[in-house]
């Protein structure tokens, strides 16, 4: 069936809107052998500046090698482009082959995008922006720092490079320019500087943000749907709204824990998963060098010295120029609240940026295995409504976490999500299966990552006990809806079904617990606010206005959540009485009463304004010498918004995947062909044609008229209106028709 008109002339419409990016010409010419440190184009190649032209390693024009300015032809941003492109195309190409295989075929070579200098200063630049907190222009580099970026890059394809080198690096830090020279330091300050545990040279931090610009894309398009974490655009709210979309159905749960993983990893069990899709021997030395190298640590009886030197006073911490500013109050205090799944980050010797794209790339193949698990425990039934023969659930997709549980059988099956190094497995079916998976996940583990799982890791737990993950827990209700149906005669029969709905609620004893481990309240069974002298100095209308933007990003935290109103209310509860309990010790209010009762609810009002010493605050904020107070917000819970129970579309993807799958499908020769036919069959006519046949018209019968006589005649309507009817001959005689009237009328 042949696609509906809007969504052909969307297709069509966006696929005008990436002709930014070039593609690839149906019959390329030769690669030209590659050069060493050099782009130096050979006469038969093309001498197009297209992104995937560039691809090969080899670029157009000719210059000197030594020059960097003349090796900085093409935008690095659409290489990379370039890179995603044609990892995803070779991705989904494998997929819908009839092969039978989902495993994408070996990706390019990535030494040719190695030696791309356009690369390398994208990476610096990103670097730079980490190490200064602002961006810098591709045309404010200096040209030392390019020349210098060009040792770097001869460096590491001469293998010459060595992670953690502090003594002679090839390119310095943009805040240590005016740092000295390690070859004028003397013994003791040489051996201080090798000993002593510091932030990893500048130039390493380029190296890693250079080989994840190549290894993202290339993992990215064979990474499983199911895993969330450490990638872009899955968030914890994406993998939340999955649970509540597909694991309604089932019974039983299986949560594990593969965190140390994380923690210590073993160099032999990353490069042998990272070999298995990239076979270039520079990138793999690489990351095994920065996996291998040893790092520098402080000793433990130098961190014990330092921990018992206690300061008498705490001075006031002055930045150096160039530093960036550190994080708000509001938002260090946010990433206190990140639940437990999202804590651990990894950080594997050298790796640096690079650690969280390897640590999924090991445990990428827990997510194969659970797959092929999958498709081993599906055993359909007919009487159920979850999964027939085809796999499709028959349940309500307007309320997709509704499950009817009437029926005999029940369709066995198990499905999977991962977050980090903690996953979540659903079973539908006898708690037998469950525990036969099991074994055969602790095997698994014990022999592919060496971690050694028993049962008490790996609990069975059952819904109606309330499962939690990333601080929200699952638990089902029993529904009885009414199902309304109409039988034979017209007649409508209403009765009573049976059914299970999926809760997913934030945990408020979490929520409590982390409010506590901040120092925002004590106790347990009845919360006590505690007063936060963090904000001590800081005046009430930026102490309100920090406390609202925590409060509003815990509204968007919660979001998903079916007592968002309760928990989010409950939040703003304790900042306020922790406002009040700071207020009444600044100002010598002796109590939270006498705070609400001079500032009120919100705490909106001043606290400091005496009256004959000074005018007053309306009158000095007219003026613009104070700033304006914000109350607290969702202070009662009819202010805080509902929860979001928009479902997920099945087959979900993230925006820029999407975006790649579609641009990757119009530019197929064959898509292009079925449009075409179709817009044939249809009798229909592309946006481009149509306008072209309105130019084509105007300018061969109309002429040039004041706006008033143009309005007078409609001309404009009735062009609009009868263009699709008529054809080129028609158009031309009814405009030699109105000429001579318009004539007339000027």
């Amino acid at each position: 069936m042949p696609p509906p008109r809007r969504a052909l002339l969307t297709s069509l419409l966006r696929l005008r809107s990436f002709s930014s990016i070039a593609y690839p010409h149906p019959h390329p010419h030769p690669p030209a052998p590659l050069r060493r440190h050099q782009f130096v184009a050979d006469p038969t190649t093309s001498t197009s500046r297209g992104v995937i032209g560039g691809i090969g390693g080899v670029g157009a024009g000719s210059g000197n090698p030594l020059d960097p300015t003349q090796l900085l032809r093409d935008d690095p941003v659409a290489i990379t482009a370039s890179l995603w492109v044609s990892s995803f195309r070779a991705a989904s190409a494998s997929t819908t082959s009839g092969s039978g295989s989902c495993t994408p075929a070996p990706p390019q070579s990535l030494t040719p995008f190695l030696s791309r200098l356009e690369l390398w200063v994208l990476a610096y630049q990103k670097a730079y922006a980490d190490e200064t907190g602002s961006y810098l222009p591709r045309s404010s580099i200096p040209a030392s720092t390019l020349a210098s970026l060009l040792t770097l890059r001869n460096a590491v394809l001469d293998a010459r490079f060595r992670f953690g080198n502090r003594l002679t690096p090839f390119l310095q830090s943009p805040r240590a320019a005016n740092a000295p020279d390690p070859a004028t330091l003397s013994k003791r300050k040489l051996r201080a500087l090798l000993t002593t545990p510091g932030p990893p040279p500048f130039q390493d931090r380029v190296v890693q943000e250079l080989l994840l610009l190549l290894l993202e894309p290339v993992y990215e398009a064979r990474f499983s749907p199911k895993s969330f974490a450490f990638r872009p655009g899955r968030s914890p709210h994406a993998a939340i709204r999955t649970i509540r979309r597909s694991f309604a159905p089932y019974l039983w749960y299986i949560k594990g824990d593969l965190s140390p993983l994380l923690h210590s990893p073993d160099p032999a069990l990353v490069v042998s998963a990272l070999i298995r899709d990239v076979r270039d021997k520079k990138v793999v030395d690489l990351i095994r060098s920065a996996l291998l190298t040893p790092v520098v640590t402080a000793s433990d009886e130098a961190a014990a010295k330092k921990k018992k030197t206690k300061r008498k006073y705490q001075k006031k911490k002055v930045l150096p120029e160039g530093e960036p500013k550190p994080d708000p109050y509001w938002l260090q205090t946010f990433f206190g609240f990140a639940p437990e799944e999202a804590q651990t980050q990894p950080d594997w010797g050298h790796c640096g940026v690079l650690s969280p794209l390897l640590a999924n790339v090991c445990l990428d193949e827990l997510d194969k295995w659970i797959k092929e698990k999958i498709k081993e425990f599906y055993k359909p039934s007919k009487l159920d409504v979850v999964g027939g023969d085809d796999g499709i659930e028959q349940g309500n997709t307007s309320w997709p976490e509704f499950v009817p549980t009437s029926g005999p059988d029940k369709t066995r099956k198990v499905d999977y999500i991962r977050y980090g190094g903690h996953f979540l497995i659903g079973v539908r079916g006898p708690r037998a299966d469950a525990a036969v998976l099991r074994k055969q996940l602790v095997e698994f583990c014990d022999q592919r990552f060496r971690i050694k799982l028993d049962n008490e890791s790996l609990p069975i737990e059952h819904i109606t006990k309330g499962v939690m993950f990333l601080d929200h827990v699952l638990c089902r209700r029993v529904v009885y809806p009414t199902l309304r149906y109409t039988a034979t005669g017209g007649k409508i029969i209403s009765e009573k079904g049976v059914g299970t709905l999926l809760s997913v609620t934030a945990s408020l004893k979490q929520c409590i617990k982390q409010f506590r481990k901040l120092e925002f309240l004590k106790g347990d069974r009845e919360p006590d606010p505690q007063p936060c002298f963090r904000m001590f100095h800081a005046t009430q209308a930026h102490t309100n206005s920090q406390m609202n933007k925590l409060l509003l990003t815990m509204a968007e935290w919660y979001r998903y959540a079916d007592n968002r109103k309760k928990v989010v209310n409950f939040c703003s509860y304790i900042i306020r009485g922790s406002l009040a309990k700071l207020y009444a010790a600044k100002y010598k209010l002796r109590s939270r009463a006498k705070v609400y009762k001079i500032a009120s609810r919100n705490l909106s009002r001043p606290l400091k304004d005496k009256k004959g010493q000074s005018p007053e605050y309306h009158n000095l904020l007219r003026m613009g010498l104070v700033d304006s107070i914000d109350g607290l917000q969702y202070t009662r819970m009819s202010m805080v918004p509902d929860p979001d129970y928009a479902p997920l579309p099945s087959g979900w993807r993230p925006d820029h995947e999407k975006i790649l799958l579609e641009y990757i499908k119009l530019t197929d020769q064959q898509t292009l062909e079925e449009q075409r036919n179709c817009i044939r069959e249809e009798g229909l006519i592309t946006p481009q044609d149509y306008i072209s046949l309105l130019v084509w018209g105007y300018k061969k019968n109309a002429v040039l008229l004041p706006s008033k006589v143009s309005d007078a005649q409609g001309s404009t309507e009735d062009l609009g209106s009868d263009t699709d009817e008529l054809d080129e001959k028609e158009l031309g005689n009814e405009g030699n028709q109105s000429f001579p009237k318009l004539a007339e009328m000027s």
